[in-house]
């Protein structure tokens, strides 16, 4: 049987987690938060808590049964919680075959607003993305020590249904931040989950992916395209340099880039369900307002 350890039975490794549920699959992962562990259960997942500070031994037990283990936890500023704690269990592991790490299109750094692909020498300029490098290094490590089959997704801004520009606007937290030049790449959810599905049975080795649309774009614009859906106002332009905006927010704009995806979709032989995010709001609209 196929069994699928998470660590952190989020956003994207639920969507991921639910579709392999119905073929028959386990998946167990983690949670930091107590009051989530009911909710998990009822959508048929075995969850644990992990807070990355130490190393729970009914963890360590399912990690060490899991044949795959996928990692979607960030790092924190001394390390990767889960290599930190249990990279021994998971190297050592006779079951475990296969890990996935998602990680982010950020360690390539700036661009300047030109195309990168896998072959894009990482340079980032971020915490975020240095953190990310160092962590995608340690897994590669890991798995070439122990003979494992690694799976390495660098995603960019993730979306979905409860989480687009769709539901900002609706909420009214919605902002356009305008710099002029910007691109960004951004991908849904759904399709997270199917390159995911594509690559579960790859061989030994440290495979690399782009997970992303096919469209780079302002990121103005997709607020803009929302609001135009929903037939409400389109917010004012800010200016990045508006004291309003937080220096979270701020970050992301340092980078400018547009992302290749020719790997993924011609290794992995998968077709987008939202090449855009045109085709991504439209559906979350439709889908909301139904």
């Amino acid at each position: 049987m196929s069994r699928l350890f998470c660590f952190g039975l989020g956003y994207c490794a639920g969507e991921l987690g639910g579709r392999l549920l119905k073929k028959g699959w386990t998946i167990s992962g983690t949670t930091t938060h107590p009051d989530k562990i009911a909710a998990l259960k009822a959508q048929g997942f075995q969850p644990f808590l992990f807070n990355g500070k130490s190393a729970p031994g009914d963890v360590a037990e399912a990690v060490a049964s899991s044949t795959h283990v996928l990692l979607s936890i960030p790092p924190d500023a001394e390390s990767d919680p889960a290599l930190r704690h249990f990279g021994g269990v998971i190297g050592q592991s006779p079951a475990v075959a296969w890990i996935g790490y998602f990680s982010t299109v950020g360690v390539y750094g700036d661009a300047l607003g030109d195309w990168v692909d896998e072959k894009t020498e990482p340079n980032p300029g971020t915490e975020r993305g240095k953190r990310r490098l160092i962590a995608e290094n340690g897994w590669t490590e890991l798995a070439n020590a122990f003979g494992k089959t690694l799976v390495i997704y660098r995603l960019p801004g993730i979306y979905g249904p409860g989480r687009s520009a769709i539901d900002q606007l609706r909420a009214g937290t919605a902002r356009r931040i305008f710099k002029p030049g910007q691109f960004t790449n951004r991908v849904h959810v759904a399709d997270i989950a199917t390159a995911v599905e594509a690559s579960l049975g790859l061989a030994r080795g440290t495979h690399v992916y782009n997970v992303t649309d096919d469209m780079p774009a302002p990121p103005q614009d997709v607020i803009a395209f929302g609001a135009e859906l929903l037939g409400v106002p389109c917010p004012p332009a800010t200016d990045l340099a508006d004291e309003a905006v937080s220096p979270a927010t701020r970050s992301f704009y340092i980078e400018n880039k547009k992302v290749s995806n020719a790997r993924m979709k011609s290794e992995l032989g998968i077709k987008l369900a939202y090449p855009t995010y045109f085709d991504g709001l439209k559906a979350i609209a439709s889908d909301s307002s139904a």
